[in-house]
């Protein structure tokens, strides 16, 4: 006998939400699947809360910095990234959680997480058509940018411990790698 999971269209999971079924859960829906997240940690937290203080100043009113909230994919998939960039105003997100062409780039920090944030998370954003994906290991302070986007997936890998970094979205903006770990 083959076991095949269910799964769930983005309408079933926010119906899920709506009817309080989730309530006391902390999970995302990656590709239809009901996925529990990992407790955050101190370092993640703290780390989380600098980085976005950081791009506040860095990016004032170019963009609206939404962390550890929803964003809608169109592969039945609703993932809360650590940080995403995405369009101002931020009334633009009244209605509905932002969606790929609202989101300049998006932003994992990994203590724990780290085989998921390089595997199926960023899988997950190359179909979604994020352009520009980072991840930041906690454990070596080394930031992995995911970039040049092809139907097959991200072509360019980039890996920083130094040094300053300009996102795709904001080329006259230099984002210094230290800054993101302190």
């Amino acid at each position: 006998m083959t076991l095949i999971a269910a799964k769930w269209s983005l309408d079933d999971y926010h119906k899920m939400i709506e009817a309080g079924l989730l309530d006391d859960r902390s999970v995302e829906l990656m590709d239809g699947a009901i996925i529990q997240m990992v407790p955050e940690g101190i370092a993640h937290a703290f780390c989380c809360r600098g980085t976005a203080k950081y791009l506040r100043t860095i990016l004032g009113e170019r963009a609206e910095i939404s962390e550890a909230h929803p964003i809608s994919l169109p592969n039945d998939s609703e993932p809360e990234p650590d940080i995403a960039i995405i369009k101002a105003p931020d009334t633009l997100y009244r209605d509905r959680h932002p969606q790929p062409d609202d989101i300049f780039w998006l932003i994992e920090i990994a203590n724990t997480t780290l085989i998921n944030d390089l595997g199926a998370k960023r899988e997950l954003y190359a179909q979604a058509g994020i352009s520009e994906y980072w991840v930041m290991n906690l454990q070596t302070s080394e930031l992995k940018i995911f970039r040049n986007l092809t139907a097959n997936g991200y072509r360019a890998e980039i890996s920083l411990n130094s040094g300053t970094i300009s996102p795709l979205a904001f080329p006259e903006i230099s984002i210094e790698i230290s800054r993101l770990f302190r």
